[in-house]
């Protein structure tokens, strides 16, 4: 099968990249790097020439609701029309636990791309997963107090990046299946716990607080609306095995 992958070279996409490859699917990614801009569509007509498929990964960082719904909006937009002209099978979106419940900040453009895709006119899959183990060292050292890490009070069941990569290419291989069940981690701990965990394996020995975010996403961060609940798959690898694995590549 040829599969595109949009945000082919980020923290999911490379793995889906790699683990589509070794299973004899042919693969073009989908990026700045390959000539292919989602946010403008340029490229996007001739990279998707003979694809069957495409798994959406593609991201983009910032708090704000409305610039996470202007880059979700456009660029799905741009890929549904795109996909629908060049007669492609199956739109296959990674989405995230919990945000139909907490939909602001970064969250309300997840919102409106499921929105998209839900309603657009290629047949689809929606994948919801929660947050992925490399959210550890993304919020460490965001913002500091002096000799402080301040990390969000937040119950967590992070998941590993090439776990998600996984399930994301048994789904392809599926074909189109709708709101597949969740995908969490295999285990909850709270995020400064992990965060603490994180910089120690880097030999980083700040103290490290949770601090509680004001509003409904603060509250949604610490009430467990962001880990999965019943009939949830579960990724095999812990935050831990991830740690030494991360500590084996850099050496």
């Amino acid at each position: 099968m040829r599969i595109a992958v949009a945000g082919g070279t980020g923290a999911v996409g490379t793995h889906v990249v790699e683990l589509a490859r070794e299973a004899g699917h042919e693969v073009a990614v989908l990026s700045r790097g390959t000539g292919v801009d989602l946010t403008t569509g340029v490229g996007l007509t001739e990279a998707l020439a003979g694809v069957e498929a495409v798994v959406d990964v593609a991201s983009t960082f910032t708090l704000d609701a409305q610039e996470s719904r202007t880059f979700f909006g456009d660029t799905t937009r741009r890929l549904l029309q795109a996909e629908a002209a060049a007669g492609t099978k199956h739109h296959l979106a990674l989405s995230i636990v919990g945000i139909d419940r907490a939909p602001h900040g970064y969250y309300a453009g997840k919102v409106l791309q499921e929105e998209l895709v839900t309603t657009g006119p290629v047949p689809w899959t929606v994948l919801r997963a929660t947050q992925f183990h490399e959210f550890a060292g993304q919020v460490h050292g965001s913002t500091t107090l002096g000799p402080l890490v301040l990390v969000p009070r937040m119950r967590s069941e992070t998941v590993a990046a090439r776990d998600v990569a996984a399930r994301l290419v048994e789904l392809v291989e599926a074909g189109p299946s709708g709101r597949v069940a969740d995908l969490g981690g295999p285990e909850e701990a709270w995020m400064a716990d992990l965060s603490r965990a994180w910089a120690r394996a880097r030999g980083d020995r700040r103290r490290v607080l949770g601090v509680p975010l004001p509003g409904r996403l603060g509250r949604a961060m610490r009430d467990g609306t962001l880990v999965s609940g019943p009939g949830a798959d579960h990724g095999s690898t812990t935050f831990e095995e991830w740690l030494r694995d991360q500590a084996v590549q850099r050496a």
